[in-house]
């Protein structure tokens, strides 16, 4: 019973009430501090790093009050060395602040490699074995040789390349092929739509170069020609057509889409209400 009277007095209540207050302030406190600590409310947008240096990086990433961390070095021939090739978070996602972006250079110093051998092969082999060393096919030539197709010589730059020599992981690797004893002729591949590596295996597909790569005003920056088309070529596709072997094949690339070929209307219109002669 005392201990209930107790309860009930002024100077427990008082107490009591105090200490509610604190504890009631220092959950307000401990909610506002978390609020302050955590950013809650507030979100970044991941700028685009794609293409920028480093000294370029540290600019943009300080402005935008993030932070960043290289963690892989690849190498793309046709991107400018030391720039950024990709990113993770990409660009337009919403982080906190001081959030760390990892990024992927292009290297400055390219990886080398031994040259293998690929004289004395076809040309098809030649190209399975470059691309198994990270090396690509370049430009092929013709020169009479009773072993037709097969690869004669391996150069860099009009410069005989011997195997085992240190080459640059990527290279191209142009090749001399035997032309046999008659004049051959090729098919012409219909590249229209396709990337341009992919185009390039085709033409190597049909022993043929490709020409000049003509890009459009479509282009932004160097990544966009990672995923380009083409949409115009010269030599056309036209039936029976054909090339010597080693000629080479004008490509016009875009990432417009919608200058690709369209399907005549008449002909849509055929297939969607054929007449009842056909059938």
């Amino acid at each position: 019973m005392d201990f209930l009277k107790f309860l009930l007095t002024r100077i427990f209540l008082k107490n009591l009430l105090i200490a509610f207050g604190i504890g009631l302030f220092l959950m307000f406190a401990t909610l506002i501090w978390l609020r302050v600590f955590t950013h809650h409310g507030q979100a970044l947008t991941v700028p685009d790093l794609t293409g920028l240096s480093l000294e370029e990086v540290e600019v943009v990433t300080k402005a935008k009050k993030i932070r960043y961390n290289v963690t892989d070095s690849v190498f793309f021939r046709e991107l400018p060395k030391g720039t950024v090739v990709k990113q993770n978070p990409v660009q337009g996602m919403k982080v906190k602040a001081n959030r760390t972006i990892y990024l992927s250079m292009n290297a400055i110093n390219p990886e080398k490699i031994a040259m293998p051998t690929v004289t004395g092969v076809s040309l098809r082999q030649a190209r399975a074995i470059l691309e198994t060393y990270g090396l690509y096919l370049g430009k092929i030539s013709y020169k009479p040789d009773i072993a037709i197709n097969n690869v004669l010589q391996q150069t860099i730059n009009d410069t005989l390349v011997q195997s085992g020599s240190m080459v640059i992981k990527g290279s191209s690797i142009d090749l001399v092929l035997g032309l046999g004893l008659s004049d051959q002729t090729t098919i012409v591949p219909d590249l229209i739509g396709q990337t341009i590596l992919k185009a390039k295996d085709l033409l190597a597909d049909r022993y043929l170069n490709y020409g000049a790569i003509v890009f459009d005003n479509s282009f932004v920056t160097g990544m966009d020609s990672l995923s380009a088309f083409v949409w115009k070529q010269r030599p056309d596709v036209i039936e029976e057509a054909r090339l010597h072997l080693g000629s080479n094949v004008d490509m016009w690339v875009t990432i417009d889409s919608t200058k690709l070929p369209q399907p005549e209307m008449e002909l849509i219109e055929e297939m969607e209400n054929p007449d009842e002669e056909n059938f």
